[in-house]
Parts: C-alpha cells; structure tokens; sequence
C-alpha cells in the first residue's frame, strides 16, 4: 500500500470517528410519533398506563400481538373479561368485527378508545365520531363527566389534544358517561359512552379522546380522570391489552432496522464496524508485496529437432539424413540391447531379433538395407522411406 493511499484510507476512518462521536453526543430528538404502544416510553406511548393496570385487577394481564379474530378464536368461551383498544383510530376487518360482537354479547367488556372508528361493528353500534375542524380543533377543552360526584377528576386539556365527538350514537340503547366542553364557545359534545350489547350483560364503553391514556397526560396531573374512565369497567375482570391496532406498532422489514432499533445491537454493530476498519489499517501495512509468476523455460528440443529435420527434407540432403538415422539407430541397438554393431554378422543377426523381440527375417532384412545404404553416396527419397518404415516397424515392440 503506497503513502497516498494510505492517507486516504486513515482520513476516511478518521471522518467515520467523527461522525459517529457527533451522532452519540448529539440530543436525542423528542419522538412524538402517536403509538399507544405498551412498549413506548414516549410522550404518546402508552407505557405507564399499562404498566399500571395491575391496579385494576389481581388477574394476569394478557398482551395481544394478533388481530383480534386471531385473538378471540382462542377464546370462544370467555366470560369476566375486558379487552381495552386504545389507538389513534379502529377500524377492523368484517371478520374481527363479528369476533368483537360475539365476544361482548357472550357477556364480556370491550373498552375502546379513539379518534375515529369504522368498521362493522361500528355500524351495528350506529356510531360515528367527527372533529370541528372550524371551531376548536386542538384547541384547550375540559373533559367532564355525566356524574356530578365525579366532578374532582374531570381535566382540563391545554394542549397535545384532538377533540373528537360522537355525532351519531343509538340513542334508544347508549347511555352517555362524559362530555367535552370548549372554554371559549362552552359547547358540549359527548366524547364518552356505554353501550349494552346482547343479553348476557356485556358492554362496549367507547372513548373519542386515546390522548388521555397517552404518557404525555398521565405524568402530567391527567391520571385522575384516565383513572375514573376505565372505573367504569367491571371490577376483577381478566384483562386483554391489545397491542397489535397501534400506530405504533414495530414492523422490522430489515435486518438492518432490527439491528440500530436495538441499542445493544446498534453497538455490536458499531464496534464490529471499527474493528473492520483497523484491521483494514494494519492488515494492509503487514500485506507482502505480490510476488510475480515466472513461467519456467520450455522445452524446445522436439521443435528444434522437426525444425532440422525440416530443413534437410526441404534441401533434398536425403544421404545426410539416411547417415544420421542410421547412426542414431545404431546407437539405440547399443545402448538398449548392449550389442557391437562394428560387424553384421549372422550371430549379431540373431542376438538382436531375439532381444527385440523380432523375426529373424525382419532383423535381417534391415540389418542388409543398412549395410547397402551404407555403400552408397547418394541416397533417393524412396530409400529413406523405406528406411524409416523398416526402422519404425523393427522398434514398434520397444514403444
């Protein structure tokens, strides 16, 4: 690795450092996301209430991650339970909304509270629920309640606040708990309801304001009147939270997300990051330099030896060749059979047909081409074929 680039490589991680120093040491910005989550310790989380819902029952309190007819199949038979919804908005599918009826009418308590709710059930309720955008829409409003010996815990809401009514509501069957008044125009609307379902005993006790429950108003001196309104709920009843209609339900749709979502993830991951980047560092200042690759020298004595033997073919020197292959033939015989090959006699003859494993007639026939091209000077195309072919096929046997 060259200086330059190792400049580089050190100002990058120095400005990862930095970046990432900043981003600790920087003030965590207030989320006011609305959740009504158990989990959220948010202003509009919902942590504090469900943490203090062990003080309305002595029963376990159980969490739902389902929807609700995933929730209620599992409870086909239930009786003295409540389940609360507290979201900014309810809307179910028509097969939650049949498991929603059938649950209240086999008796138990449904509690919801919300800003808008739609869906089946709330048409058989004939409930609709609508905000005056014109008049004092998040504006300061007191929340009150029908029962004058409930007047010490109504509140006043100043701010973090929509104010949501009923405009329709069965009136030959709801009965209304609580109201919403407007300091400045003094107009009430209801914004509480209990509404008897079936012929078992259950209710619905609908809400239009969930910023009640939130965090943000039970720290703030608001917990009397969230208190007072889930008062009216059974005593003693099982207790169902669901967590799963919240608009501040966590989705992870990657694994990155899972991990920074995570604090002690986020840090592993962080770490694991830096660690990365030193051994980088220092791996490329211990790296040998790259060793290049020498091909090792061919060997080129077949080629050599066709391109010689090329040249004497080409220039017709048929006696040079004839000279040489008959030299090297004998050599062969010497070298291999250990055999003189100073005279050709008839016993030299048959020593060699026996040790190359030819016939004597072949042996001999060869051994009487040798010795006639031996006497002459000139030497045709013909003879060194036919040389070559008794050669070849007298050494076929060695191969």
């Amino acid at each position: 690795m060259d200086k330059r680039s190792k400049i580089a490589l050190y100002s990058i991680g120095a400005i990862i450092v930095l970046l990432m120093i900043a981003e600790v040491s920087k003030p965590k910005a207030l989320n006011w996301r609305n959740s009504y989550s158990a989990a959220d310790k948010i202003p509009l989380g919902c942590f504090v209430l469900y943490n203090e819902l062990e003080t309305f029952t002595s029963n376990p309190i159980e969490t739902s991650e389902k929807t609700l007819y995933e929730k209620l199949k599992d409870f086909p038979n239930a009786t003295n339970t409540s389940l609360l919804l507290i979201n900014d908005y309810i809307g179910l599918e028509d097969e939650g909304s049949d498991a929603l009826l059938k649950f209240v009418e086999n008796g138990n308590t449904v509690f919801i509270s919300a800003n808008y709710i739609y869906g089946k059930f709330a048409d058989t309720l004939n409930i609709e629920i609508d905000r005056d955008y014109d008049g004092f829409f998040k504006d300061p409003s007191k929340s009150l309640f029908v029962n004058k010996n409930l007047k010490a815990n109504e509140k006043r809401f100043d701010d973090v606040i929509e104010n949501s009514y009923f405009t329709s509501i069965d009136t030959t069957n709801a009965h209304v708990l609580g109201y919403m008044e407007d300091d400045g125009k003094l107009i009430k609307e209801v914004n509480f309801i209990k509404t008897p379902f079936g012929e078992n005993g259950g209710s619905f006790y609908i809400h239009s304001n969930p910023f009640a429950f939130t965090n943000y108003h039970l720290l703030d001196d608001k917990a009397d009147y969230a208190a007072t309104v889930l008062s009216f709920l059974p005593k003693n009843n099982n207790l169902i939270w669901d967590n799963y209609y919240k608009s501040g339900r966590k989705v992870i749709k990657s694994p990155l997300r899972f991990i920074l979502s995570n604090p002690a993830l986020k840090w592993t991951f962080y770490i694991s990051l830096i660690g990365l980047i030193i051994f980088v560092i220092f791996k490329g200042k211990r790296t040998q330099r790259i060793i290049p690759v020498v091909e090792p020298l061919k060997n080129s004595t077949v080629e050599f030896t066709q391109t010689i033997g090329d040249l004497y073919y080409q220039h017709g020197d048929y006696s040079n060749i004839i000279h040489k292959k008959i030299t090297y033939f004998l050599e062969f015989i010497r070298t291999s059979y250990y055999l003189e090959t100073n005279e050709f006699s008839e016993r030299f003859i048959q020593k060699l047909a026996v040790k190359s494993s030819n016939t004597v007639q072949d042996t001999k026939s060869l051994i009487d081409l040798i010795t006639f091209l031996k006497s002459k000077n000139n030497h045709t195309e013909k003879e060194l074929i036919a040389l070559n072919k008794q050669i070849e096929h007298f050494t076929k046997n060695n191969i």
